[in-house]
């Protein structure tokens, strides 16, 4: 028995949460704005220093989502979300978990060869809404990038 892995429920959830990621990658990917902002809670939040400003509720996310689609096309570049290492990093006891994983976003051009845009760390407030896990606030900080004082 290994004493570090993680409770059978814990498991379960830890899985549930995979599968969200995993669905958010092919939903933005595939240029289904509305149904990658659902993946977030009505309130939910996105901020990022790739991006201007952080964009919060679904109407903002659903428009940030179409924007990068439109962005992908007039850039010719086929762009894709991957995640890894997914870990559950906190519990408050209330329903809400913190999540961090890794996220790599490989740009491809028309006929051109795939390669790292750029890596990023995600920090995610994830709350289980009765029907599914979803975002409540989502943190990208990027490799490389100066330290926010304010984190």
């Amino acid at each position: 028995m290994n004493p570090n892995a993680p409770a059978p429920a814990a498991s379960a959830r830890l899985a549930e949460i995979h599968q969200l990621y995993h669905l958010q990658s092919h939903l933005i990917d595939g240029g289904r704005a509305a149904e990658w902002a659902a993946t977030f809670t009505a309130d939910g939040s996105f901020t990022s220093p790739s991006y201007p400003a952080p964009v919060t509720g679904t109407a903002a996310l659903t428009a940030f989502a179409e924007r990068f689609a439109a962005d992908c096309a007039a850039d010719g570049v086929v762009r894709r979300h991957v995640v890894s290492n997914v870990a559950l990093t906190g519990d408050d006891g209330a329903g809400t978990v913190r999540v961090e994983a890794y996220l790599q976003i490989v740009a491809t051009p028309d006929g051109g060869t795939p390669h790292t845009e750029r890596f990023t760390t995600l920090t995610d407030r994830v709350v289980h809404d009765g029907s599914g896990w979803r975002i409540v606030a989502r943190v990208v900080r990027r490799d490389g990038a100066p330290a926010d004082p304010q984190a």
